[in-house]
């Protein structure tokens, strides 16, 4: 396989989960301010350094308000992590893979891209916001599925899954740390019950609401929610599943030691990690460090298979050749 066409395949992925996760990150953003506590209020400035987008944020938009905000994640084109510029690029990375992938996703993906140019400025306010983001959800999930079940699970599909979740992973830390834009006043009890509902909004964004009462317990606590979303081996959003799966995959491809030990270091980091009765700015610099470890993979993936790999390989065949 081309350098090139691997690194189309491992973006790919990213690219679409980047979209589905980011339209849960929003609408997690949505449901935390239906139910904010009492003389509580909402870190505008907070959530974009939580999505990792703060400087990017500064040098193009003026107003740290929600409109300005929903606009700079949905539709920015500026943005290259917005819904609609994570779309378009993966819209694009599929034209470029129709040999590799089955017929019908470059149908599906172009379908998701024309929705997402018909319908995304209507989610810019808060009236429509969650239904259109709900059925972007949905029609990702059906591309998704369609990858899943009608392609070859081969060195193609690695790559991409592998650049699935590296995105997803990152985006669940970031999803988990929404809380942290909440601006409680101190006199309000931690585990409060109209805390624990911006936990179960959460929850519910992942799509582990359900999961989470029928394998931690029916009471939403913080540090229970937090742990499952980071260590529960079994849930396909978390942390820890992801991890395991990027070791998956890579340990079906050649020349793995580098990425498979950024990985491991990952794993471990993750399973020190004591998460009871931790304060939101300890638990933000778990986040941090989570993504820090996810950097290092990407990089790691980069290096040995889009950048270096190939070219030794070709290198090594022509000295065989000479």
């Amino acid at each position: 396989m081309l350098s090139r066409v691997a690194e189309n395949l491992y973006w790919l992925g990213r690219y679409l989960e980047r979209a589905e996760s980011s339209a849960r990150l929003i609408n997690a953003t949505t449901q935390v301010l239906l139910d904010l506590p009492r003389n509580a209020s909402f870190g505008w400035d907070v959530l974009i350094s939580v999505a990792g987008l703060d400087n990017l944020f500064r040098r193009s938009v003026s107003a740290a308000d929600e409109a300005a905000i929903m606009g700079f994640l949905i539709t920015d084109e500026k943005n290259p992590g917005s819904i609609v510029s994570s779309i378009r690029s993966a819209r694009e990375n599929s034209r470029t893979l129709r040999e590799v992938l089955p017929r019908l996703a470059w149908e599906r993906i172009n379908s998701l891209y024309l929705f997402v140019n018909r319908s995304s400025s209507t989610a810019v306010g808060r009236a429509q916001r969650i239904q259109v983001l709900e059925e972007l959800i949905e029609r990702r999930q059906a591309v998704a599925g369609l990858l899943a079940d009608c392609m070859s699970h081969d060195v193609a599909h690695h790559f991409m899954v592998l650049g699935q979740h590296v995105e997803r992973a990152d985006m669940t830390t970031r999803i988990v740390d929404i809380n942290a834009a909440v601006l409680v006043p101190r006199q309000q009890v931690p585990e409060d019950p109209s805390i624990a509902l911006l936990w179960i909004g959460v929850l519910k964004c992942l799509s582990a609401y359900q999961m989470y009462r029928r394998h931690v317990s029916v009471q939403v606590r913080s540090a229970s929610v937090v742990d499952y979303l980071l260590k529960d081996p079994h849930f396909p959003r978390t942390v820890r599943y992801c991890l395991d799966e990027l070791e998956s995959c890579l340990s079906e491809l050649p020349h793995h030691a580098g990425p498979i030990k950024a990985t491991r270091v990952a794993q471990r980091r993750l399973a020190g990690m004591k998460l009871d009765n931790v304060s939101p700015a300890v638990r933000h610099e778990y986040m941090d460090a989570i993504q820090a470890d996810l950097a290092r993979i990407h990089e790691e993936i980069s290096s040995e298979y889009f950048c270096g790999f190939w070219t030794n390989l070709e290198q090594n065949q022509a000295q065989v050749a000479g």
